[in-house]
């Protein structure tokens, strides 16, 4: 598929998904949803992808929806906008690969969402994080879900609340993202956590993923017991001996990814 919106690209176990339309801030645009969608399902399929990386061209992340796709609009209109960005984002958790966003600049309303939707982020110190629709008159409902599991509830409700810009570090203080480093070191650093990732059996990493968003919001004894037979079946894969022989001969594995 070509993409006007988005860069694709693969580098052996990382692969990266590029936001291209820094003219408008790399706004989620029906076509630029459409097609990470289509990244999304290509990386999820793919079994020689570990790891994922969203990031952006331009001086900023992401500003969200584009508005000039939402100025008088029908209720059936909006409805199609918001549903293809709710499943746009509910695939980042589907797909077994770990995804981090790397961002750059503003990220904010559909655009932090985003950031607090990957399983990690890493931001630089410029870095801004807000869900301003509060100001518009169009309240951030749907960045809403992402950040109210993401930091806590109190710090939630005034991001919302307020509209404000949250700086990159305290942004890092309330959980929005795992680590601020310098703008000229924010793509090397991202890469490196990913490559650190990616020495991990994809197998297992899928397995983990899926096991930590499944237990997630469960009470403690079903969280525990569901767990326990994942780990059970786990302990049975051929990648899990791999890992468990390797260690006690002190030697690097060597996965098979099954």
């Amino acid at each position: 598929m070509h993409y006007s919106q988005i860069i694709f690209e693969i580098d052996g176990a990382v692969a990266t998904l590029t936001l291209n339309n820094p003219q408008k801030i790399n706004s989620l645009s029906k076509i630029m949803v459409h097609e990470m969608m289509d990244v999304l399902k290509r990386v999820g399929s793919d079994e020689t992808i570990k790891v994922l990386i969203i990031r952006a061209n331009g001086q900023h992340f992401c500003a969200g929806h584009d508005l000039s796709e939402m100025d008088d609009r029908n209720v059936k209109e909006y409805t199609n906008i918001f549903d293809k960005c709710t499943e746009m984002m509910m695939f980042i958790h589907q797909i077994p690969q770990p995804v981090i966003a790397e961002v750059r600049g503003v990220a904010t309303a559909a655009g932090c969402q985003l950031v607090a939707w990957c399983d990690l982020a890493v931001a630089e110190e410029g870095a801004r994080f807000a869900t301003p629709g509060v100001k518009i008159g169009l309240f951030c409902t749907t960045p809403m879900v992402a950040i109210s599991r993401a930091i806590g509830r109190k710090a939630a409700m005034e991001m919302l609340l307020t509209g404000r810009y949250f700086p990159a570090s305290e942004a890092r203080e309330l959980g929005l993202i795992n680590r601020v480093v310098p703008a000229e070191k924010l793509s090397e650093e991202t890469k490196a956590l990913a490559e650190q990732i990616a020495e991990s059996s994809a197998f297992v990493l899928g397995i983990g993923k899926r096991a930590f968003y499944s237990q997630i919001n469960q009470p403690d004894v079903s969280a525990f017991s569901f767990a326990k037979t994942t780990m059970t079946m786990n302990a049975v894969t051929e990648d899990a001996q791999i890992g468990i022989k390797a260690f006690l001969d002190r030697k690097k594995p060597e996965w098979k990814n099954q």
